[in-house]
């Protein structure tokens, strides 16, 4: 049954893990919060919807997807997972292959997709991190959807705009990871509503 929107509004969906739930910050510090915002002063009528979870890898997430889907009827998709995958050093084949599948499921559903890269730090190895940064291009290619290369762009060697795990972004990265999905999210948009 389709979630409740009284105003008949689009739905983004914004499909991620902890970097998009807000962990550790107020939820109306968090990027997805001022997405909504940015949205409403420029002029796009949408409602945007957070089902994000801490802690979601890509198989937790293929397994929510079809419900997701169903409940929210978007007309956008942005999918971030794969983070926890790669901290956790699953086989970046798993990784791929969910990845695969949901946006494959995301086609059916004929919802535009924005998929939100990741990157490793060194210190898991040259070999996993380099094939990890790949599957994110890689996957966008295969079915044709748009891409963020890599979402902590300008915050993850920022210190001060990281929490004191150094995982999670603070108050203070959040408008930065904003900036970077903003440029790529637009052409998915279509006209704007004044």
């Amino acid at each position: 049954m389709p979630a409740a929107n009284p105003a008949g509004k689009p739905v983004i969906l914004v499909y991620g893990d902890s970097l998009s739930a807000g962990y550790g910050i107020a939820v109306d510090q968090g990027w997805v919060n001022l997405l909504s915002q940015r949205l409403l002063r420029s002029g796009y009528g949408f409602q945007v919807v957070n089902a994000s979870v801490s802690g979601e890898t890509t198989t937790g997430g293929l397994a929510r997807l079809p419900r997701a889907l169903a409940a929210h009827d978007p007309r956008i998709l942005i999918l971030e997972l794969g983070a926890n995958d790669g901290l956790r050093g699953l086989p970046l084949d798993t990784t791929r292959t969910n990845l695969d599948a949901m946006l494959a499921l995301s086609a059916r559903h004929k919802c535009r997709v924005l998929l939100l890269g990741m990157r490793m730090p060194p210190n898991y190895g040259y070999r996993y991190t380099q094939g990890f940064a790949a599957i994110f291009p890689d996957a966008a290619r295969r079915h044709h959807v748009a891409l963020v290369p890599f979402l902590l762009r300008g915050v993850a060697d920022h210190p001060a705009l990281m929490q004191h795990d150094a995982l999670h972004p603070n108050e203070h990265g959040q408008p930065v990871l904003l900036d970077n999905v903003w440029p790529a999210l637009v052409p998915l948009l279509g006209a704007r509503r004044h």
